[in-house]
């Protein structure tokens, strides 16, 4: 049964008290600040990345607890298993969606075409420092990285997949004890809720976080390094669209929801991803939001930290557009052959890739590192407009996790579907109508 909880005559927030307006006002002054006082912008920049140490101090514990607190409670622990492996199948399908994407656009608009660079006169010594670092993102030493050496050093380190590892394995342990660890997870249901608490007062400073990076952006690279690359930005920025609109779009309203409902939803938190160009700023109010929006508590422990490393559709159009396009600029013709290992070799490096700023490079680096055809040298062509790529792909990893997370839980039996509509239609509602979803906090699974 569904019950809900309302308190008397609910009021819309004033519009100066809501996030996402805070959160876009901040990016228009840090905009401004950064076009007319650079050197101003510049000195901003530890605003933005104190805020993003803030959220990340917080994370570890945020995912810790919800994935414990879930899994403890699940009356069969198969179900664990089983949503993982449902997860990462999606996972997998629009990760190859996504670089497909990026081929087909990269086709159509030849972004590249026409510049005829002698990949001779690049200056490679600008990307050296990505390629050293992209030699570390082997398969095996991803998947060796994921287990940490010690469970302190996984929240030390705040290694996302480190921490739900840990997270999985002990909240098995404490579902196979049974009640003989009753005091235990009633301590982690309980210690849940400051966390959380924690969480909301730290959001409070995310305008001051967000004016602080656009401010630095723009001043340190300018608004008028956009004008040589324009086209390779645009397209980009216009794949990510056509893969957000069309193929999440087509996949949630199969699954009986809409995507631009659920853009609207999460407003604040994608200004938040915008501001800060990086995803993981606003990785706990995502977990906190899916739940409220009837996602149950494990299939967003489980569904939303792995997506963080294994669902980067933004990351994963950035690479196979961007590698054409070195390729088109530089006048390489690549055949149907060295396109598809190059599909092949980003599927695989891409999944070393976090939803930080930086990391996309990175694994574009790894790409063409294992694919000499198209030279890694090209690199320093983009590295000029790649920030102003970095905030679309994360703005696309973050929505392509939250429809994961409800197509998840759709799969699972494990959605509220009264709790998803209210969110979606009536989201300024979100943290006054609390529902209650007993069926789908029970743990119990059609």
């Amino acid at each position: 049964m569904h019950i809900t909880t309302v308190t008397s005559s609910p009021k819309r927030l004033p519009i100066y008290r809501q996030l996402y307006v805070q959160v876009l006002v901040a990016i228009v002054l840090g905009a401004i600040v950064g076009h007319f006082w650079p050197h101003t912008g510049e000195q901003l920049k530890p605003l933005g990345d104190a805020f993003i140490k803030l959220v990340k101090m917080i994370i570890a514990p945020v995912i810790f607890l919800t994935v414990v607190n879930g899994i403890a409670g699940m009356s069969n622990l198969r179900t664990v298993g089983r949503v993982m492996a449902k997860a990462m199948a999606y996972f997998l399908v629009m990760s190859t969606l996504a670089l497909v994407v990026g081929l087909l656009v990269a086709h159509l608009m030849h972004p590249g075409s026409g510049l005829n660079i002698d990949p001779a006169s690049l200056d490679a010594a600008s990307v050296q420092g990505y390629a050293s670092k992209a030699h570390s993102l082997t398969l095996t030493g991803f998947l060796m990285d994921i287990i940490p050496s010690t469970v302190i050093g996984a929240f030390a380190s705040g290694n996302i997949l480190q921490v739900l590892f840990f997270a999985v394995l002990f909240g098995i342990s404490l579902a196979m004890v049974g009640e003989a660890a009753a005091p235990v997870t009633n301590s982690f249901a309980a210690l849940a809720a400051p966390i959380f608490k924690l969480v909301h007062l730290l959001m409070k400073a995310a305008p001051i976080g967000a004016f602080g990076a656009i401010a630095f952006t723009i001043g340190k690279y300018g608004i008028g390094s956009l004008t040589n690359l324009a086209m390779l930005v645009f397209t980009f920025y216009l794949a990510s669209a056509l893969f957000v609109l069309v193929v999440l779009g087509a996949v949630a309203r199969f699954n009986g929801f809409s995507v631009v409902k659920l853009i609207r939803y999460l407003k604040a938190e994608l200004l938040l991803v915008l501001g800060t160009s990086s995803s993981e700023a606003a990785l706990p109010s995502l977990m906190e939001k899916m739940e409220l929006a009837g996602c149950r508590k494990s299939i967003v422990g489980l569904v939303v930290p792995a997506g963080y490393s294994f669902n980067l559709d933004g990351t994963n159009i950035y690479m196979t557009l961007a590698a054409l396009f070195i390729a088109q600029a530089t006048g390489i013709d690549l055949t149907l052959g060295q396109e598809i290992a190059l599909l092949a070799v980003a599927m695989i490096s891409s999944k070393g890739a976090a939803g930080v700023t930086g990391a996309g490079f990175i694994t574009l680096a790894a790409t063409l590192t294992v694919v000499p055809t198209v030279p890694v040298a090209g690199m320093a062509l983009i590295l000029g407009v790649d920030r102003f790529m970095s905030e679309c792909r994360s703005l696309t990893n973050f929505i392509g996790n939250a429809v994961a997370t409800v197509v998840v839980a759709r799969w699972e039996g494990a959605l509220d579907r009264e709790a998803l509509d209210e969110a979606l239609h009536r989201p300024h509602l979100a943290a006054i109508v609390k529902p209650r979803r007993t069926m789908i906090q029970s743990g119990e699974t059609r």
